[in-house]
């Protein structure tokens, strides 16, 4: 992963943030007949309004991470990964990443949702220690499992290494 860099998107990449967050749940639309919300999201909004921080390598987009601070825990709306860079473990590296912010804001739980149809993803976060809490709706006509993960202290050496890995 050397040459990655993370960066924090600003106003002039709302358009990057859009086509990225698009290309990786396009695989999506077939499997729940609609397009996910990430793809129908309000970017240009959302680069203000949350903290998005991209993953890059000689200035190409590869991955994107959004998370909204809440009172006791970071939410993460968005990770998106470039479909020819899917698997090799960028998803994984923004999950810390977020892990170290939280950490950095106070909070001690990571939460996010993803569409039920989507049992790769539930996988891939269940892996890393996320834990279901609740079934509901967000969308009418589909199943989201929220998720969240407790958060574990770390002294400030180790939470620069896992930051800047």
């Amino acid at each position: 992963m050397q040459g990655h860099e993370l960066r924090r998107a600003t106003p002039a990449d709302a358009k990057i943030v859009r086509e990225l967050s698009r290309a990786a749940y396009a695989k999506w639309v077939p499997l729940i007949g609609r397009e996910p919300l990430p793809m129908t999201a309000d970017y240009d909004r959302a680069v203000v309004q949350h903290i998005i921080d991209l993953l890059e390598e000689g200035g190409q987009l590869l991955a994107l991470i959004e998370m909204i601070p809440e009172k006791d825990h970071l939410l993460i709306q968005n990770i998106a990964v470039r479909p020819d860079q899917q698997g090799r473990g960028l998803g994984d590296r923004l999950l810390r990443h977020a892990e170290g912010i939280a950490r950095s804001l106070g909070c001690n739980e990571m939460q996010l949702y993803t569409n039920a149809a989507f049992t790769s993803n539930v996988a891939f976060y269940a892996k890393r220690g996320y834990e279901e809490y609740w079934r509901g709706t967000v969308v009418a006509g589909s199943t989201t499992v929220f998720m969240r993960k407790r958060l574990k202290s770390r002294d400030s050496f180790n939470l620069i290494g896992l930051i800047f890995s």
